[in-house]
C-alpha cells in the first residue's frame, strides 16, 4: 500500500502563482510514474500531468508552458508549481502514483483562481 498525502492548495488571484506537493510514504520502492490530475465541478477527472521516475515529463496541452511537475525521488515526492494561473484551472487536483500495476490516490487539494 502507497499512502499519498498533498499539501498547497488554496485560493489564488489570475495570473498568480501556486505549488502543490504530494509526498508518498508505504511502499515506496514500486513506484515508477507520479502525476496530477484534476476535476472541475461537474466535469470528469482529467490529465495535468505526469513525470517518470527517470524525468520524462507529459503535459495536457491545457498547461504547456504554464505548469511544471518535478519529483524528488529521495523525498518520494512529486510537486506541481502552476504558474498563470486562470480561472479555468479552478478544480480539485489530485496526485497519482502507480506502483506495479495499482494506481494510488491523493485525497485531492482544492485550487480556486478567482478575482
Amino acid at each position: 500500500q502507497v499512502q499519498l498525502v498533498e499539501s498547497g492548495g488554496g485560493l489564488v488571484q489570475p495570473g498568480g502563482s501556486l505549488r502543490l506537493s504530494c509526498a508518498a510514504s508505504g511502499s515506496i520502492f514500486g513506484i515508477s510514474v507520479m502525476g496530477w490530475y484534476r476535476q472541475a465541478p461537474g466535469k470528469e477527472r482529467d490529465l495535468v500531468a505526469l513525470i517518470s521516475r527517470m524525468g520524462s515529463t507529459n503535459y495536457a496541452d491545457s498547461v504547456k508552458g504554464r505548469f511544471t511537475i518535478s519529483r524528488d525521488n529521495a523525498k518520494n515526492t512529486v510537486y506541481l508549481q502552476m504558474s498563470s494561473l486562470k480561472p479555468d484551472d479552478t478544480a480539485v487536483y489530485y496526485c497519482n502514483v502507480r506502483s506495479g500495476a495499482v494506481n494510488y490516490w491523493g485525497e485531492g487539494a482544492l485550487v480556486t483562481v478567482s478575482s
